[in-house]
């Protein structure tokens, strides 16, 4: 009878943890030797599905997000398409923005960079929930003074659109000429600052530019003379009292003018204007640029980070008094940027964020609804098949109460840059 009651043990163990949920064995009926059989046998399984337990594939995480499919947004051998965004209209309308620009060996040049005079705000439209997206993208912007990055996109409360970029200007002079300091990159392109487009037509048509003040410290100028506007890549966020929070990138020290921190910004006229609040993070070493904010239902702020001199370690800021104030930043235990945070139905967060180690991709985390789980949320892995370390920058939205598109640019063997997809299912 001992034998009969260390199987029972060891089997509802098997059924308990690993999920045997079919197992089902008349102990009354079997001998000694067989139970005894069963036991060794069972305890190796236990050996085994424990040992393999450990890859992340297996944790309760992962379990519950399930991939449907990858799939192409938007591909053209002639251009490079990077950097989106992606929001979802009150019909359903799904509308993904990214930065497009020539790919430079139709003019057969050896190489296509992140900054091209012909780099301009388009975006696809999906009808279908992502099935099928139109063809020819539609213009945002083609800034008259240079070549314009990463369009970040927020719909309002009231269905406006706001989508955030900023330009580079290509000049034929000497950079020095310019009244300093100035952000030259590549001998004669200047860094011009952050703009903004709105749309009151769910993306129909756009107006502006409108150009964000420069914040105090900021020490650049555009290429215009100008005190440089502020700007920054990240989602921003429309707080439950109509605020919009937006994480913005500066340089204050003359001597290293590629160093910036992150500060607030905050709008109450829906984006129309923007006030100067508060440092989110900054630090004498590292530096912090490319940063999403999300508001908890407890109404914390809080920034996910992307770093510079700190081996690529995502971090997170935290704000507990509406924005007039942040903690210190810290590390989120993993790599990867930049990040962006989607609320999912039951107000856990979606964390997704692009992954330029080997294997390169994308990846996420599930977070609890404040956002304090992250050092130990489990990764996600969307993706490992990038063909180089030119991807990433994913933005993800809901299609519906269960799955999330999340959408990013990516390259196979290091080939035409593109506007990618993903659906994930989520419990």
């Amino acid at each position: 009878m001992p034998w009969k009651y260390a199987a029972q043990s060891i089997v509802a163990k098997v059924k308990k943890n690993i999920g045997f949920k079919m197992l089902k064995i008349n102990f009354m009926n079997t001998t000694a030797k067989q139970l005894e059989h069963l036991v060794s046998t069972t305890f190796l399984l236990i050996l085994t599905v424990t040992i393999f337990a450990k890859a992340p594939a297996k944790t309760d995480t992962i379990r519950q997000v399930q991939k449907i499919r990858d799939f192409v947004i938007y591909e053209d051998p002639s251009f490079y398409a990077a950097f989106p965004s992606v929001i979802k209209n009150e019909d359903g309308e799904i509308l993904v923005a990214f930065r497009r620009a020539p790919d430079r060996k139709v003019f057969l040049e050896k190489r296509t960079t992140h900054v091209d005079p012909n780099s301009y705000l388009v975006f696809v439209r999906s009808r279908d929930h992502g099935l099928s997206w139109s063809k020819e993208p539609e213009l945002i912007s083609a800034h008259p003074f240079g070549g314009s990055q990463d369009p970040c996109l927020l719909k309002l409360k009231d269905g406006t659109l706001l989508c955030t970029s900023y330009t580079w200007a290509f000049i034929r002079g000497d950079a020095q000429d310019l009244k300093q300091p100035v952000f030259v990159h590549g001998g004669n392109v200047v860094f011009m600052g952050g703009y903004m487009m709105r749309s009151s037509d769910m993306g129909n048509s756009w107006d502006g530019p409108f150009y964000p003040p420069n914040i105090p410290p900021e020490v650049k100028y555009s290429a215009l003379g100008d005190p440089l506007p502020a700007y920054n890549r990240g989602a921003l966020w429309e707080g439950e009292d109509g605020r919009i929070f937006w994480v913005v990138a500066a340089g204050s020290d003359p001597n290293n003018l590629g160093k910036t921190s992150n500060y607030l910004l905050i709008s109450e006229d829906k984006g129309l204007s923007w006030q100067y609040s508060c440092p989110v993070a900054e630090d004498t070493e590292a530096a912090f640029n490319e940063t999403s904010v999300y508001e908890t239902p407890k109404g914390d702020l809080v920034a996910f980070i992307r770093s510079a001199g700190l081996e690529d370690q995502a971090c997170i800021a935290r704000s507990t008094d509406g924005g007039n104030s942040f903690g210190p930043w810290e590390k989120m235990g993993f790599q990867g940027h930049p990040l962006q945070a989607l609320r999912l139905p039951d107000n856990r967060v979606f964390l997704v964020y692009g992954y330029r180690h080997k294997p390169y991709g994308i990846r996420a985390r599930i977070l609890n609804a404040e956002c304090t789980d992250y050092g130990t949320a489990e990764e996600i892995i969307i993706r490992e098949d990038g063909g180089s370390t030119d991807i990433g920058y994913p933005w993800a939205v809901m299609l519906d109460e269960s799955r999330v598109l999340v959408t990013y640019y990516f390259n196979l063997k290091n080939g035409t840059r593109h506007i990618a997809g993903s659906v994930l299912e989520i419990d």
